[in-house]
């Protein structure tokens, strides 16, 4: 009995332990759920997956089962990333522990009873469960931003290396609460549309309405809706590395500012789409802008950062010593890499199709320029995904040659397929459709190399993880009994609490 209370007891109060479960769940869906999709369907395993789980799935209730799906794997990515935020904010214990406990109860529940409802018949008791769990994570990022309200006393910055107000107040943490209001706002501005479905509003995907010339009120609140949650998931692992790569200076002072304002009116831009559709995609262009110069200066700080501890450390000096101590540890090097790749497979193709829609997407047939949004809206998720689990990866402790093999395997299969599937996307751009065989065929199979590998060191960290928790004296313990992940010393005398 005690051999199972301890490790229940690590898996779901601690942070590592949360961390891990939530990416198992995660993993344990995508597997399952992946072989609905893709090369799956003609090999045949889709088949095999759905007599022996007993799914019914029709036709006509694709969308829904699509939404559902999506919504539980990012429930879960805000579980994480709410996870990682109680362990490096400074915050009262009573706090950290019921938001997390809150959340985690709540991305469970939606996610089991959620695909329970959609791809094993609907029962609408489980679809209500799914609702509350929903519920529940909305309550718990109430308490989070209670728990993150900056302009106490206690939090005022002690270090003037970090971005504070001329009363002391630290910007790091407004921009935490900040993000988190914009996310509760924003995931209300979803629920609202929620509440109408099947009495003035029908299931659709985002990317079949880009031709509609007249969408209702509620439908470009959906399309804000998705948009703006991707976002604030990728503000708030950005604020997340930056804390664990101790971000402070000069370049701190200026990224503070630039990611509050940012995160405030790239949101009102996205929430403006409704009534002020016209120029919502303009204001949402310079939040955008904002957040990007933000992550900019992060980028800069971090790889300066390695390369001054880098050459410290081999004494050696010239070009090829920083190139060498800036990519010495890939678990560091490749969050911020991952930020730069973002810009030329997601950033830098989002800014490319506004200003030449009309010139070149809007001639394409409407299923390219439908494969172009879809692959735009993946490859962002997915780098948000490698950077958590190069965070998770170093706070677990992977070290040596274990870990430059999953840090290197993480950084080039992923970047593999994002680059094939950007290439993939916008192939109309030199090939005409009757001659785009080879460069379909070649970047299809890059992608699946890229996201094998990736999928491939996933499951051999998950698999050495469930090995682990049978040992009685396993890593696994050394996490419960060690210390939470620290918090950067800009609050000392609240760590005591935390």
């Amino acid at each position: 009995m005690n051999f199972l209370k301890e490790r229940i007891n690590y898996l779901f109060t601690s942070t590592k332990g949360l961390v891990l479960v939530a990416i198992s769940m995660i993993s344990l869906v995508t597997a399952i759920w992946g072989t609905l999709s893709g090369p799956m369907v003609e090999w045949g395993v889709k088949d095999i997956t759905v007599r022996l789980l007993g799914m019914k799935l029709l036709p006509i209730q694709r969308e829904g089962r699509i939404i559902m799906l999506y919504h539980t794997i990012a429930l879960a990515v805000v579980a994480i990333e709410v996870y990682f935020m109680t362990s490096i904010l400074p915050m009262k214990k009573r706090q950290k522990v019921s938001i997390n406990g809150t959340i985690t109860v709540g991305y469970l529940t939606a996610m089991i009873f959620g695909l329970w409802f959609a791809y094993f018949g609907h029962n609408f008791v489980f679809h209500g469960l799914f609702l509350v769990g929903q519920a529940l994570v909305f309550y718990a990022g109430l308490q989070l931003a209670a728990a993150l309200w900056p302009w106490k006393e206690e939090y005022k910055v002690k270090d003037n290396a970090y971005a504070h107000t001329k009363k002391g107040y630290d910007l790091e943490r407004i921009a935490f609460f900040t993000m988190t209001i914009a996310t509760l706002g924003s995931a209300s501005f979803g629920a609202v549309v929620g509440s109408y479905w099947g009495n003035g509003h029908q299931t659709f995907l985002a990317e079949n309405l880009i031709r509609m010339a007249h969408k209702t009120p509620l439908q470009l609140a959906i399309i804000g809706h998705l948009h703006i949650m991707l976002t604030l998931v990728a503000v708030a692992i950005t604020l997340i590395v930056g804390r664990w790569f101790d971000f402070k200076g000069i370049f701190h002072k200026i990224a503070m500012p630039l990611m509050i304002s940012g995160t405030i009116v790239i949101t009102l831009g996205v929430w403006m789409v409704v009534p002020f559709e016209l120029i919502a995609h303009t204001i949402i262009y310079v939040g955008s802008v904002l957040v990007m110069l933000a992550a900019l200066m992060l980028v800069i700080f971090a790889w300066d950062k390695l390369i001054r501890e880098g050459i410290a450390e081999s004494g050696k000096k010239g070009f090829w010593a920083k190139i060498k101590a800036l990519l010495r540890d890939p678990i560091k090097f490749g969050p911020f890499w991952q930020m730069v790749f973002m810009n030329f497979t997601v950033s830098g193709v989002g800014i490319f199709m506004a200003v030449k829609l009309d010139e070149f997407f809007r001639v394409w047939p409407f299923r390219e320029e439908r494969i172009t949004l879809t692959g735009h809206w993946h490859v962002l998720s997915g780098l948000i995904a490698t950077i958590i689990l190069m965070y998770y990866a170093d706070i677990v402790g992977l070290k040596g040659k274990v870990r430059k093999w999953f840090g290197w395997i993480l950084i080039i299969g992923s970047d593999i397929a994002f680059a094939s599937a950007t290439v993939f996307s916008l192939k109309r751009l030199s090939v005409k459709m009757y001659n785009d065989e080879p460069i379909t065929a070649k970047t299809m199979v890059l992608m699946d190399i890229g996201l094998g590998a990736v999928l491939v060191i996933l499951a051999i960290l998950l698999l050495w993880k469930l090995f682990d928790l049978f040992k009685n004296k396993g890593v696994w313990r050394k996490e419960y009994e060690s210390p939470e992940l620290e918090v950067n010393k800009t609050t000392p005398e609240v760590e005591k609490e935390v």
